[in-house]
């Protein structure tokens, strides 16, 4: 494909509360065995985009180790490849990333580098399947400066905590507000954008001279009427996981075979690193309807409506309904939990009791397994 790839991964907002005080919101654990970024770079992968860089800030360790190796999706080759970079100091900066635009600027070497003539940006904390090849070729085909992929939604969906838009007849956008007070639109904008690398570079510098730091609000909304900038639908599945609500609602949309069976059976697929965990076993008292279990966990209760991730243990006569279950927890025997999201590594004693009532409740415990 002629185009390098560009994921915003570095990302953080006080909506995903306790979830990402240990690790980037572009690594949220996702559907069992994923996580979000694994998206975005299979999209990457089966659109045959040969080099691609993910930007990571925030909490990065979690990031950085699933993006050790780059053989998972297929990056593993000598020419182009996965790349990852984190802020740096330099002689010419000390700063970390302020802002998507500056991120780019940072390392715009990546940029001038590269001899293929598109670049395709896409933030690393949604949950899609999309072909960039067929969004390459409507954003030739209208000779557009920037393409931006957008969705109709729900008025439902809390607008306000995306970019809404609104094209004429043509597709031109004509109005973008950025997390708008009041949107005007329900179609809002997808995180992924396609531009002439040569045009982002001159763009990225000329922010950087100006003190601009973000590439939404900076070049797509600050030159929509000055650059041809075109939106691009989709009406295929689109989440993005912008607060635990988000979260909790992505995770439990795979409990639904459609969904299921659009991302993991229908062609092309999702991939991600593997872990190397014997298959889940279910001993004599479990229960388990409609949910997600992972490799290498053991369960002995009763399991409804719920996601698993790997390496957990489900005591005896534990209830657990409209949960999610992080990797590598220990649920102490005769515990109740529903609609929970609980915390990866933690350790739930025995008796234990916990149940969101108004909104999805967090539990955080801590590891005394392995205490001293």
């Amino acid at each position: 494909m002629r185009a390098i790839g560009i994921v915003l991964a570095g990302g953080n907002n006080k909506r995903m509360r306790e979830l990402t005080q240990k690790r980037a919101i572009s690594a949220m654990p996702i559907a069992g065995n994923y996580r979000a970024i694994d998206f975005a770079l299979s999209n990457m992968s089966n659109s045959h985009i040969q080099k691609v860089a993910v930007f990571t800030q925030y909490n990065a360790r979690s990031l950085n180790d699933h993006l050790s190796s780059a053989k998972w999706w297929d990056f593993g080759r000598k020419q182009g490849g996965l790349y990852v970079f984190t802020p740096a100091v330099t002689s010419d900066n000390s700063s970390w990333y302020r802002g998507t635009a500056d991120a780019i600027y940072q390392n715009i070497d990546y940029l001038k580098s590269s001899h293929e003539p598109y670049a395709i940006i896409a933030s690393g904390d949604c949950i899609y399947k999309m072909d960039y090849n067929k969004l390459l070729e409507y954003h030739i085909a209208k000779k557009a400066d920037i393409t931006v992929v957008c969705k109709d939604m729900d008025s439902k969906a809390g607008l306000e905590r995306y970019g809404t838009l609104r094209m004429n007849e043509e597709f031109r956008i004509e109005e973008f507000e950025e997390k708008p007070i009041v949107a005007k639109s329900q179609t809002v904008s997808c995180g992924i954008y396609v531009i002439r690398r040569r045009q982002l570079i001159e763009l990225i510098e000329k922010c950087a001279e100006e003190d601009r730091y973000d590439f939404v609000n900076d070049i797509v909304i600050r030159y929509k009427d000055i650059k041809k900038v075109y939106g691009y639908k989709i009406h295929s599945y689109w989440k993005n996981i912008a607060s635990v609500e988000d979260y909790y609602e992505t995770n439990m949309d795979f409990l639904r075979a459609d969904v299921r069976d659009y991302f993991f059976r229908e062609y092309p697929d999702i991939y991600s690193k593997v872990d190397d965990y014997p298959p889940a076993k279910y001993n004599h008292g479990a229960n388990v309807h409609n949910s997600l279990i992972s490799n290498g966990c053991i369960v002995n209760g009763v399991v409804e409506d719920s996601l698993v991730f790997s390496n957990s243990f489900i005591g005896n006569n534990c209830v657990i309904k409209n949960s999610i279950i992080l990797n590598d927890v220990y649920i102490g025997d005769n515990t109740q939990i529903e609609n929970c999201i609980v915390e990866s590594h933690g350790t739930i004693p025995a008796n234990s009791f916990f149940r969101g009532d108004d909104s999805t409740k967090i539990v955080v415990e801590k590891n005394v397994r392995y205490a001293f």
